[in-house]
């Protein structure tokens, strides 16, 4: 965090603010615990704050402090606009532009308060007077230690704040494995635990808290993978039928599309998931090496991310979007073959 917006952060946070914590619709983990984090740490240094989610996120989070006080946007929308409404300043977390919080994009644009962003994806869009964005970081909560660092707060670091950072440092670098992970994001999780982050609880809530339906269309999606060996790449389908079949809730396939980086030879890994409620394929991308899923999602399925880790969308049915996407590879052979 530069040192201009520092001095610019520690002006806003100077007097007592009424604040309004915004994560990305379909909050993972990193959004929810950046979210929570910079709640709790803002609540101790005697602001009135309230974490407003899009909608609502999965039941394997909700054991993090102050989870029973987030506002779900779809279930209390008179009562988060009206804080929205009164509002002095806005946190938006974990995203870097309006458009990735549905119905709320709206009720945002309409506002006047001053926004401060904190986000570590690629092109940022320009909404917020403090931008703090950096694409070289693990994830939005490892920037949110940084952040309360920078303003002075790390003797205000305790173990609920530490827990929720912890969470969502521990699922935006998939346990530590994936290349955003540096020396830096080892010793920032340190911290955390000398601060009293619960490491194997941690890990027990968010990985071993399986249900049967889940490990059931677990099962579904890796009986529908499909492997193109000649362009390095594997991908799932999951209809609506299989995901209504299994009992799908909200959280239930995530982790899913890394299966196929497990293949050895595979670059790219991707799963299509079919929302028919909203209209869609969802989309989630994964890589390794240097072949930008980011810039495939943005260029082809409006959406976008990070190098190795990106998701986007179809307005297509699921052949028509299968299709499409496996006649996109042919151009792009070279690249994940290399």
């Amino acid at each position: 965090m530069n040192s201009a917006d520092v001095l610019a952060l520690k002006a806003l946070l100077s007097t007592p603010q009424k604040i309004a914590i915004i994560p990305h619709k379909n909050p993972d983990g990193d959004a929810i615990g950046a979210a929570l984090g910079l709640h709790h740490y803002l609540i101790k240094n005697g602001h009135t704050s309230v974490v407003i989610s899009p909608n609502d996120y999965p039941e394997f989070l909700k054991w993090m402090p102050g989870t029973g006080n987030v506002m779900i946007f779809e279930k209390q929308n008179a009562q988060a606009k009206e804080f929205i409404a009164s509002s002095t300043l806005i946190f938006t977390v974990d995203f870097n532009d309006l458009g990735r919080i549905g119905q709320m994009k709206e009720v945002l644009e309409e506002t006047d308060t001053t926004f401060v962003m904190v986000d570590h994806h690629q092109s940022p869009a320009n909404y917020a007077s403090v931008m703090y964005s950096d694409t070289s970081m693990s994830s939005t909560c490892e920037m949110i230690f940084h952040m309360i660092k920078a303003l002075g707060g790390v003797n205000d670091i305790n173990s609920e704040i530490a827990d929720c950072l912890y969470a969502g440092i521990l699922t935006d670098t998939g346990s530590f494995k994936y290349a955003a992970t540096t020396s830096e994001t080892h010793r920032v999780v340190a911290a955390l635990i000398d601060k009293g982050a619960r490491s194997s609880e941690i890990h027990r809530e968010i990985f071993d808290t399986n249900t049967p339906s889940r490990l059931h269309l677990l099962g579904c999606a890796l009986n529908n993978l499909v492997i193109l060996p000649e362009y390095s790449t594997a991908y799932i389908t999951l209809s609506q039928e299989e995901l209504d079949k299994h009992n799908f809730k909200k959280g239930d396939t995530e982790g899913f599309v890394n299966y196929g980086l497990t293949l050895a030879g595979i670059r790219m890994a991707v799963i299509f998931i079919e929302n028919r409620d909203e209209g869609i394929v969802k989309i989630s991308f994964r890589s390794e090496g240097d072949f930008s899923v980011n810039e495939f999602a943005r260029s082809y399925f409006e959406g976008g991310g990070h190098t190795n880790a990106a998701g986007g969308k179809s307005t297509r049915s699921m052949e028509e979007t299968v299709t499409y996407f496996r006649s996109l590879l042919e151009q792009h052979k070279s690249e994940l073959n290399a």
